[in-house]
C-alpha cells in the first residue's frame, strides 16, 4: 500500500493510484511502510500516530501479512498468535475511536507453478480471514481477489505488472530487478481498481464519494 521514495520508481504501492479516486471530501492518508510487520508497526509507534489522529467516522485500511510471516527476517517476524492479537487490537482501538476498520489479507505474491497456477505463499491469510470471522469486521479477501486476477493473466501477462526491469532500462535499478511482490505504477493501479470493486459489492459509503467524471471521459473513440 505505502508511497515509495523516488529512489524506488517505478514501484508503487497500491495505496497510491487508490487515494486519487475519491473527491475532495475524503482525505486519505497513507501511513503503510515497507518491510513493517504488525508487531514494527507498534513498536516503532506508527499505530500511535493514526490512534492520535483518527476520529469518529474515518475509516482505517489494515493490511498486513508480507513482513509478519517472515520467519527468517527476525527483525520483523511475528508469530501466528501475535498476529492475531496485533489485528484484533487494531480493531479494537479504530472501533473504539469511533471510526471503522477495513481488515484485508496481503495481496498475492506472484510466483507461477509448472501448470500455470500461482502458488500459495502466504500462510497467515488464513489467521486473517479467521480475525475478520470473529470480530465481525469488514473483510476484503485480496489475497484471493488478486491471486485470480493475476493467475488468469498467465505468467508472461501479469509479470508487466510487477517490478521486472531488465539491466540497464532505469537509473534507479541499473543492474535491473526481478521482483514478484511489489507492484509497478500499472500493477498498483489495477490492485486499486480491484479494491475499489470489492467494495462496491460491498455498498460500502466510501463508493458514494468517488469523483465526479469529467465528460470529456465519457466519450468513447474508435
Amino acid at each position: 500500500m505505502a508511497a515509495k521514495h523516488p529512489k524506488d520508481f517505478p514501484e508503487t504501492g497500491w495505496g497510491v493510484p487508490f487515494s486519487l479516486f475519491f473527491d475532495s471530501s475524503i482525505t486519505l492518508e497513507n501511513h503503510a511502510k515497507n518491510g513493517r510487520s504488525t508487531r514494527t508497526f507498534i513498536e516503532q509507534g506508527r499505530w500511535q500516530v493514526i490512534m492520535d489522529k483518527v476520529l469518529p467516522g474515518d475509516t482505517v485500511i489494515i493490511q498486513f501479512g508480507h513482513n509478519d510471516e517472515s520467519k527468517y527476517k527476525t527483525d520483523r517476524y511475528t508469530t501466528a498468535e501475535q498476529y492475531k492479537q496485533n489485528l484484533g487490537r487494531m480493531i479494537t482501538e479504530t472501533r473504539a475511536a469511533g471510526a471503522e476498520a477495513i481488515l484485508m489479507t496481503p495481496v498475492v505474491r506472484r510466483y507461477f507453478d509448472g501448470n500455470g497456477k500461482i502458488k500459495a505463499t502466504h500462510p497467515y491469510a488464513f489467521l486473517v480471514r479467521e480475525v475478520a470471522a470473529k470480530t465481525g469486521v469488514t473483510f476484503v479477501d485480496m489475497e484471493q481477489v488478486t491471486h485470480m486476477f493475476f493467475e488468469n493473466m498467465g505468467d508472461k501477462i501479469s509479470a508487466l505488472r510487477f517490478m521486472h526491469i531488465a539491466p540497464g532500462l532505469h537509473p534507479n535499478y541499473p543492474k535491473g530487478v526481478r521482483d514478484n511482490t511489489h507492484f509497478n505504477q500499472l500493477g498498483a493501479r489495477e490492485v486499486a481498481q480491484l479494491v475499489l470493486l470489492k467494495l462496491k459489492s460491498l455498498n460500502h459509503p466510501l463508493v458514494n464519494q468517488l469523483r465526479d467524471v469529467d465528460p470529456r471521459h465519457m466519450k468513447l473513440s474508435y
